[in-house]
C-alpha cells in the first residue's frame, strides 16, 4: 500500500499504530494519526521514522489453509509457522532448537522463546513444510506440536485454538518428568540400603578407633562377591539415563553452543561419579559413589518436578476462559433458509445471521436493519454501539439487540483471531531471561576443567599410569563441580512462585522476578482494571415516577448503563411497593401488589412504540413519550435542556461519570449519573508504584472525562484517553524505546498490549487471551497484588541469590576433605545433605510479612 493517499499528502496509515485512516478524517490534530489518543501518545513519546511499520506487518496478518490446516502468515513467498515446544526451560534451550531449525533447508529465520514454549519459523514452504519442521524439532527430548491445532468438532471442520488439548500436552510432558522422579526416588532408596547399612558405616568407623572396621569391611566383601554389585551398576546406570536423562540432555545442548549451563555442572558430577564407581567395581575397591549419582540425580530432578508442579498448579487456578472466537457460521440464503457450516468454508461475499446474544464470526458489513454490538472485546469501548445497514462489523463482538445478517468481508477472518496473530508473533520473539545461576555456571565451568587439568597433571608426574589419571580428574568433577546450582535455583524458584500464589499473584515464568525489578513504567488499562467495568446509579435528580419510566424502557435496551438503571430503579420501586404493604396491609390504599405477585412498578407500566437511538431509547410509557439518554440525542430532537441541567451534565463529566438524560414530552427533567467506579485499592496501589520510583501511565478507549480522576492523581504521570487497541499496542512500543515497561490490562482487546509489553499483567477477571498474552496473572481480581507483585520480585531476587551461594557449601566440605586425603562416599553424602538442607530451609521462609 502507499504511504500517502492519491492526490493528497496526508498519510494512508496512522503514524503511531499503522491503523488506515478512514478518508473522512480531517484536521489538524489528526491529520497523520487515527485518533487523538495516538496523536497524544506520539506528542509525548514521539514516533519512529517507520512508525507506520509498528504493526503493519501484524495489524492485519493474513492467513491460508493448508493440508494439515496450520495457520500461517504469508511473508513475501515465505510463511510464518508456530511451534510449541515441550521441555523448553531455558535460553540455552532457544538457542538450540533455533540453530536446529535455521539448519533446516528452506527456514529463512527462527525465534523461540522458552516463556511461552513457542518457535517462530519463517519458511518456504516448498522447501519445508509445518509438520516437517515439527519432526526436527521434536529431538533430544523436546517434543514439537502446531501452536494452533485443527480440530473437527462433530464434523464441522471448524478450527480453533485448543487450550484443552495444550494442556493435555503440557501435563504428558509433566507426567513423563514425575515418572523419571519416582524412578529416581524409588529405586535410588533400594539403591542405597547397602551404603547405609555396610559403607557408611565402615567410612565413619575408619575415623575412629572402634575396632569395627574389619567387621564391615568383611560384610562389604561378601557383597561385592556376589552378583548384587554387577546388579547395581546396571540399575544406577538406569537411574542415570532415566531420572537424570534431562541433565544429561542439557548438558549436550550446551556443550553444542559452547554456552556453560548448571545441567552442565550437575552432569559431571553425576556422571564422573558413576564411572568413578565403575572403574572401582572392576578393580575390587570400596569407594564406591553411586549413592553420589542417584542422590545428586533425584534432588535435582526433584526440585525440577516441583517447580513444575507449582507452575502447573498455578495454571489450574485461573478461570478456565475460552478465547472469543467461533468456529461455525449460519450461512443465510435468499429464501430465508440458513445452513451451519464451518467459518472456514466462508467465502466474500457470503451473508451469515448472528442471532441476539451471538458473536459474529467474520469480519463484515451489516446487510439490512440495525442492531445494537458489544465490541468491547476488540475495541475496549465501555458500551454497545448501534450499527445500520451498510456499517462495518467485527468479527468476536456480540450482538445485544435484534438479530444481524451479515455481509461477509474480503477476508474471512475475525479481528479476534488477528489480535490472537498479534499476541502469536510478539510471544514468540520475547525471549527468556537467563537464570542467574546459568551466568555463574558460565563462570564456573571452565574453572572446574582447569582444576581438573592441573590435577590431572600433578597425577601424572607423581602416577603416570592412565588408571590414576582418569581417577584423579574424576574426583576432581565430583567434588569440585558445584551441582547444587542445579538444585537451589529450581527449588527457590518453586518456593518462590508458590508464595506468590498464595498471595493472589499467578506467576507463569520464574524470569518475571527480574523483569519486575527491572519495570521503569506501569501502564494500566482503564476499563476493567483501574475500574470495575461494571456501571453502577451514582445519583439521580428527577422525579420517581419519571425514573420508574426510564427504568421500565431501559429493561428493554442493551448497553450496561441501561442495565443499571433499571437495576437501581425498579429495586426502588419495588422496596417503596413492600413499605407500602407492611404499613397499610392487604388491600390498602398503597398496596400495588397485582392478583400475579408480580411488581406494578417492574411489570404494570405499559410501554408501548420502543424505539432505540444510538444514544439513548425512546417510548411511550402510560400514554406519555419518555426520552432517554445523551444529551446530544435530546438536542438533535428539539427537547428542552435547561441551564441548570447542564450544569449537572457538564459536572457528571468532569468527575468522570457518564450523565443520562431523562425528559417527557419534549422536555428534558433530570438526569441519572452513571459511573464505572474504580476499583479498591487503586489509589494506594498507584502511590506505592510512585514511591517506588516507577512511572503510571493509563491507556483508555473512552474519551478523555472518563479518566479525569485518574489524571488528578498525583501518581499518575500520563493518561491517553480515545486509544484504539493496536493504538494501545504501538504507544508500549514506544515507550519501551526509552523504558523497561509493564503492561497490566483484562480484555482481549488488551491482549497485543500485554505480550508487547517487557512484562504483561492480567487480572483474574480477564479473558483467556489476555492471560494468554501475560506473564503474570492477578488471580484474586485484586488490584494491590499488582503492587504485592514488584515486593515479591525483590525479595525472591534476594532469595535466590542467597541460595545460589548456599550452593557451594558441598564444595566447601567436599574440597578441604579430598585435599587431605579424606574424602569417601560418607563425606560427599554430609556434604550433599548439608547443602541440601540449607537451601531448603531458606528456600521455605516466606519471601515478605503479612
Amino acid at each position: 500500500m502507499s504511504d500517502r493517499r492519491k492526490g493528497s499528502d496526508r498519510p494512508d496509515r496512522c503514524r503511531l499504530c499503522g491503523a488506515t485512516l478512514s478518508q473522512q478524517d480531517g484536521g489538524s490534530m489528526s491529520d497523520d494519526f487515527c485518533s487523538t489518543g495516538c496523536r497524544d501518545v506520539a506528542v509525548e513519546y514521539g514516533v519512529s521514522d517507520d512508525g507506520t511499520e509498528l504493526v503493519s506487518s501484524t495489524a492485519d496478518p493474513g492467513s491460508t489453509g493448508s493440508a494439515d490446516d496450520e495457520r500461517r502468515v504469508e511473508l513475501d513467498g515465505a510463511v510464518r509457522t508456530f511451534v510449541r515446544v515441550d521441555g523448553m526451560h531455558s535460553a540455552t534451550c532457544e538457542a538450540f532448537l533455533e540453530s536446529v531449525a535455521e539448519d533446516r533447508d528452506g527456514v529463512v529465520e527462527a525465534e523461540a522463546s522458552y516463556v511461552t514454549e513457542t518457535i517462530r519459523v519463517d519458511h518456504d514452504p516448498d522447501r519445508i513444510t509445518a509438520r516437517a519442521l515439527q519432526n526436527a524439532l521434536s529431538t533430544l527430548g523436546y517434543t514439537a506440536y502446531l501452536r494452533e491445532d485443527a480440530t473437527a468438532d462433530e464434523g464441522t471442520g471448524g478450527t480453533r485454538r485448543s487450550r484443552e488439548m495444550s494442556g493435555l500436552r503440557k501435563r504428558r510432558a509433566d507426567d513423563m518428568l514425575e515418572m523419571r522422579y519416582v524412578v529416581g526416588v524409588v529405586f535410588g532408596s533400594f539403591l542405597l540400603l547397602p551404603f547405609v547399612a555396610i559403607l557408611y558405616p565402615m567410612f565413619l568407623t575408619s575415623f575412629t578407633d572402634w575396632g569395627a572396621i574389619s567387621h564391615f569391611e568383611n560384610a562389604f566383601t561378601g557383597f561385592s562377591g556376589t552378583l548384587y554389585l554387577p546388579l547395581f551398576v546396571v540399575l544406577t546406570g538406569a537411574i542415570l539415563y532415566l531420572t537424570g536423562g534431562p541433565l544429561l540432555r542439557g548438558a549436550f545442548v550446551s556443550l553444542e553452543l559452547r554456552r556453560p549451563t548448571t545441567d552442565l555442572l550437575a552432569a559431571l558430577t553425576i556422571v564422573s561419579a558413576y564411572l568413578y564407581s565403575v572403574i572401582t567395581t572392576g578393580l575390587g575397591g570400596t569407594h564406591l559413589y553411586f549413592d553420589l549419582t542417584v542422590v545428586v540425580a533425584s534432588i535435582v530432578m526433584g526440585a525440577t518436578y516441583y517447580e513444575t508442579t507449582v507452575k502447573r498448579r498455578a495454571t489450574d487456578r485461573l478461570t478456565d476462559l475460552t478465547v472469543s472466537q467461533v468456529d461455525t457460521a449460519r450461512l443465510y440464503a435468499s429464501d430465508g433458509s440458513t445452513t451451519e457450516l464451518p467459518v472456514s468454508d466462508l467465502e466474500s461475499g457470503d451473508q451469515v445471521l448472528v442471532r441476539e446474544g451471538e458473536r459474529i464470526p467474520v469480519d463484515g458489513t451489516l446487510s439490512e436493519g440495525e442492531c445494537a454490538v458489544d465490541e468491547a472485546v476488540v475495541t475496549g469501548e465501555s458500551l454497545p454501539v448501534t450499527k445500520r445497514a451498510g456499517d462495518e462489523v467485527v468479527g468476536g463482538s456480540v450482538v445485544t439487540t435484534d438479530a444481524a445478517i451479515v455481509d461477509v468481508g474480503e477476508r474471512t477472518t475475525s479481528s479476534i483471531e488477528q489480535l490472537t496473530q498479534v499476541v502469536w508473533n510478539v510471544q514468540s520473539a520475547d525471549h527468556g531471561i537467563t537464570r542467574r545461576a546459568n551466568e555463574v555456571a558460565a563462570v564456573i565451568v571452565p574453572i572446574v576443567l582447569a582444576a581438573a587439568v592441573l590435577v590431572g597433571a600433578i597425577t601424572i608426574l607423581a602416577d603416570p599410569s592412565v588408571q590414576s589419571v582418569v581417577m584423579a580428574v574424576f574426583m576432581t568433577f565430583m567434588v569440585a563441580s558445584p551441582w547444587a546450582l542445579g538444585f537451589a535455583t529450581p527449588y527457590t524458584v518453586a518456593t518462590s512462585l508458590q508464595e506468590a500464589l498464595e498471595r493472589g499473584v499467578v506467576v507463569f515464568d520464574e524470569t518475571i522476578f527480574e523483569r519486575l525489578r527491572a519495570i521503569d513504567v506501569v501502564v494500566f488499562d482503564k476499563t476493567g482494571t483501574l475500574t470495575s467495568g461494571e456501571m453502577t446509579v451514582h445519583e439521580a435528580d428527577a422525579p420517581d415516577e419519571l425514573l420508574e419510566a426510564a427504568a421500565a424502557l431501559e429493561r428493554r435496551a442493551a448497553h450496561p448503563a441501561a442495565a443499571a438503571i433499571a437495576a437501581a430503579f425498579e429495586a426502588d420501586a419495588e422496596r417503596d411497593r413492600k413499605r407500602g404493604s407492611d404499613r397499610d396491609g392487604d388491600g390498602g390504599p398503597h398496596d400495588t401488589t397485582r392478583a400475579d405477585g408480580g411488581s406494578a412498578a417492574s411489570s404494570g407500566m405499559d410501554v408501548r412504540d420502543f424505539h432505540t437511538h444510538a444514544t439513548g431509547v425512546e417510548g411511550s410509557v402510560d400514554g406519555r413519550t419518555v426520552l432517554v439518554g445523551h444529551p446530544d440525542l435530546f438536542r438533535d430532537r428539539n427537547w428542552t435542556l435547561g441551564d441548570a441541567l447542564c450544569e449537572r451534565i457538564d459536572a457528571a463529566r468532569a468527575a468522570g461519570r457518564l450523565p443520562v438524560v431523562v425528559g417527557r414530552d419534549g422536555k428534558a427533567e433530570g438526569v441519572v449519573i452513571v459511573g464505572d467506579d474504580p476499583r479498591e485499592a487503586w489509589d494506594e496501589t498507584v502511590a506505592a508504584l510512585d514511591e517506588d520510583g516507577i512511572d503510571v501511565v493509563v491507556l483508555t478507549g473512552d474519551d478523555g472525562t472518563a479518566a479525569d480522576v485518574f489524571d488528578r492523581h498525583p501518581g499518575v504521570d500520563h493518561v491517553f484517553a480515545g486509544v484504539s487497541p493496536e493504538g494501545k499496542t504501538a504507544a508500549v512500543r514506544r515507550m519501551r524505546a526509552d523504558n523497561r515497561v509493564a503492561m497490566v490490562g483484562d480484555g482481549t482487546n488488551d491482549a497485543p498490549a500485554l505480550a508487547a509489553a517487557d512484562l504483561g499483567i492480567s487480572l483474574g477477571s480477564g479473558t483467556a487471551l489476555a492471560a494468554d498474552a501475560a506473564d503474570v496473572a492477578i488471580a484474586d481480581d485484586d488490584l494491590a497484588a499488582v503492587e504485592r507483585a514488584f515486593a515479591l520480585a525483590t525479595a525472591a531476587r534476594t532469595r535466590i541469590r542467597q541460595n545460589v551461594g548456599l550452593a557451594f557449601v558441598y564444595n566447601a566440605l567436599a574440597i578441604p576433605a579430598a585435599v587431605l586425603g579424606i574424602v569417601n562416599p560418607l563425606v560427599t553424602t554430609v556434604a550433599v545433605v548439608a547443602g541440601a538442607l540449607l537451601i531448603v530451609g531458606n528456600a521455605e521462609r516466606s519471601l515478605v510479612g503479612e
